[in-house]
């Protein structure tokens, strides 16, 4: 069981590494359209359909990577009261609201993307770039947002057993 932890784990690990990369990216084409405008007068067309579709994606990816890095908002200050176990078994409901969410965000992500792909989807900008890329970032990043979330709460679990203090 261990291993299968580590495994996701280490795919929600390095997922959100390379995706926070997207982060650079997307302020360099922003910063590069503010100064394309203003300084020469002469706007782009795809700068910012682009800083969309990647601040998009990014925000998607990056689910599983924030989770098990415990970086997603909690209610600590009403928890914290509760014991050890009793905020393992708040964990664990929290988890499992999360896997139903992620389970039916994967279905209708799955859908989403299908309708697009059927019919060669592109945006309504002047470039026509196709859409169905990006619905399936969102498709894949719900993916790896309940994949994180079983982990979690398969540690949770063990946790509660081993009764142990953080």
């Amino acid at each position: 069981m261990r291993n299968l932890l580590n495994v996701i784990e280490s795919i929600s690990e390095w997922s959100g590494k390379i995706v926070s990369y997207l982060v650079w990216i997307g302020a360099i084409m922003l910063s590069w359209e503010v100064v394309a405008r203003y300084w020469f007068n002469a706007p782009t067309v795809w700068a910012h359909g682009y800083s969309q579709r990647i601040f998009g994606t990014y925000f998607i990816m990056v689910g599983a990577f924030t989770l098990l890095r415990g970086g997603h908002v909690r209610v600590d200050l009403i928890t914290s009261q509760f014991s050890f176990r009793v905020r393992k078994v708040f964990d664990l409901v929290n988890y499992s609201f999360l896997i139903l969410w992620a389970g039916v965000l994967i279905r209708e992500g799955w859908l989403f993307f299908l309708d697009s792909w059927s019919v060669r989807e592109v945006d309504e900008m002047v470039l026509a770039h196709p859409v169905y890329p990006i619905k399936f970032m969102l498709l894949f990043g719900a993916i790896l947002i309940f994949l994180q979330a079983i982990g979690s709460a398969i540690q949770t679990v063990a946790e509660f057993r081993r009764g142990e203090q953080e």
